[in-house]
């Protein structure tokens, strides 16, 4: 077992910052290679999935997500995740670097208060988008990327694809944000800060204070929306991280404290096992 949870980016797919395939029965062992064959990791990128038929079952943070049918699924930079199982797959792969996913799309998935389910979706509205990832697979050629003026277009492709792929995701799985009470919009923020600074800032007061509002209003604020305080949201990140390093690392446990930013080993293995009803090393052997 490694150091660290191996990281991958596109370019050993694509010398491109989007890589866009064909999942079918001819290509089904190329795409095993891609999707399977990495074993546990993360990706630097996105991975947006439109499934037409088949049934996919992949390992994501710690949860068996599956999907049977006509679905669309994504994967966002950072989760730890194992390709499980592929059969009879018929649809689309679309990878894609963070810099060129539109501010609207990352937005949207990164900020998200709820887990990101496989979308299950009738076939006509597959059929749409499965049509804009064909026109995108055309123009998907060095001929058309190598020069400024195809990529451009290109771009664009790849951008309608993914402002339908979130657009399904924004009316069929979770509110379209047009509409969003400040306690929403106050809420994703602080989810996102969360995500970059957990390592770092570990208080609700910390982060009340990058947010220019009180501790009061913001814990008041994030239960309201999400019905839990704005504590366990940190905790949850840190948790989450921590299971990831336990599990698909050999760091040590005092290792893993410091990594996630905590000087007291101690304070850390406490503060887990409250958590999680169980000690560090103990949820590491049980899931070895």
């Amino acid at each position: 077992m490694k150091q660290t949870i191996p990281t991958y980016d596109l370019n050993g797919i694509s010398h491109h910052q989007f890589h866009v395939k064909r999942m079918d029965q001819h290509t089904q062992i190329a795409e095993d290679n891609i999707l399977m064959d990495k074993g546990i990791h993360r990706d630097s990128h996105y991975i947006f999935t439109c499934m037409e038929s088949g049934h996919v079952k992949m390992m994501v943070d710690f949860k068996t997500v599956e999907a049977k049918g006509s679905a669309l699924f994504c994967v966002l930079p950072g989760q730890v995740h194992q390709g499980l199982l592929m059969n009879n797959i018929s649809g689309w792969f679309v990878a894609v670097k963070a810099e060129l996913v539109p501010d609207t799309v990352r937005s949207f998935f990164d900020e998200s208060l709820v887990e990101i389910q496989p979308l299950f979706i009738d076939k006509n509205l597959i059929e749409r988008i499965s049509t804009t990832a064909d026109i995108l697979h055309s123009s998907y050629t060095h001929e058309m990327l190598s020069s400024k003026e195809g990529f451009l277009v290109a771009q664009s492709l790849l951008n309608a694809f993914l402002g339908m792929f979130t657009m399904l995701y924004s009316q069929k799985s979770i509110s379209a944000g047009s509409n969003e009470s400040r306690a929403l919009q106050l809420s994703r923020a602080f989810r996102i800060l969360i995500r970059q600074q957990f390592k770092t800032l570990k208080s609700p007061s910390e982060y009340a204070e990058l947010l220019n509002i009180t501790r009061g209003y913001l814990t008041e604020t994030v239960r309201e929306v999400t019905g839990k305080p704005a504590q366990h949201w940190i905790h949850q990140e840190i948790l989450i991280e921590a299971k990831r390093l336990l599990v698909f690392t050999n760091l040590s446990v005092k290792e893993v404290a410091y990594e996630l930013g905590y000087s007291d080993h101690t304070y850390f293995s406490r503060l887990f096992s409250k958590l999680e009803n169980q000690s560090p090393s103990a949820f590491r052997n049980q899931h070895q």
